[in-house]
């Protein structure tokens, strides 16, 4: 017996045609190299997470204590080094030291911004009814009857 004749056999016994086994075959060989894949990235991501633990060990000497931007793609950043401070501006794959002094004894305090107790949800809530009532109110008001009669 032939192998064709082998898989048309088991075919005919499964109820499909020896296309649809085929058909089954490589989805099958597909979710398979699908799954070594997912597997491979997985691993990958394991590995350099394991990695990089040591390496954070050795920033602690450097400390962002600030940042700001001063254009679409340029900062000024304030790093601290030991007991120094650096004003670095930051852009254009560049970094420039700007400015050094010594690190203040206490911890800098936070701007009003961000001591603000509302926060940016509620403040930018309260701005967009204002608007609205304002927006509204202007309406009403080109809608009233004196008004037209004037036109």
């Amino acid at each position: 017996m032939s192998e064709t004749a082998a898989t048309q056999g088991a075919a005919e016994t499964l109820g499909g045609s020896p296309s649809d086994l085929m058909g089954l075959a490589m989805l099958g060989k597909t979710v398979l190299a699908l799954l070594v894949v997912i597997g491979v990235i997985l691993l990958c991501s394991y590995l350099l997470r394991r990695l990089n633990a040591g390496r954070g060990q050795a920033g602690q000497h450097l400390k962002v204590v600030g940042s700001a931007a001063v254009g679409q793609k340029e900062r000024v950043v304030i790093v601290e080094v030991q007991d120094t401070w650096l004003v670095l501006g930051v852009g254009g794959g560049q970094v420039n030291a700007l400015h050094r002094m010594e690190a203040p004894d206490e911890p800098p305090r936070p701007t009003s911004a961000n001591t603000d107790p509302q926060g940016f949800a509620s403040r930018f809530a309260a701005a967009l009814r204002q608007n609205t009532r304002d927006t509204l109110s202007r309406r009403s008001s080109d809608d009233s009857p004196d008004r037209k009669g004037e036109s």
